[in-house]
C-alpha cells in the first residue's frame, strides 16, 4: 500500500514539475528521479512523504535553483 500510495504521490510531483518548467512530462520525471528531494522523499525516515505535493514541488525547486 505505501508503495502504491508514493507512486500516485511521485506522479503528481513530477505533473506539478511540468507544469511549473513548462516541459513535459518524461522530463519532469528525470529531473524529479535524480534530485536529492526524491532520495528523502522514498527514504521514510525523512518524514517529506507526510509533507503536501505543493512543500515538496517548492522543495524540489528551490533544490534545482542551487545547483
Amino acid at each position: 500500500m505505501r508503495d502504491q500510495v508514493l507512486w500516485r504521490k511521485t506522479g503528481r510531483i513530477a505533473t506539478l514539475l511540468a507544469d511549473r518548467l513548462s516541459i513535459d512530462a518524461i522530463r519532469a520525471l528525470d529531473i524529479l528521479y535524480n534530485s536529492r528531494t526524491f532520495e528523502l522523499l522514498t527514504n521514510p525516515d525523512s518524514g517529506l512523504q507526510l509533507q503536501s505535493d505543493q512543500y515538496i514541488l517548492v522543495e524540489l525547486l528551490r533544490e534545482l535553483d542551487e545547483s
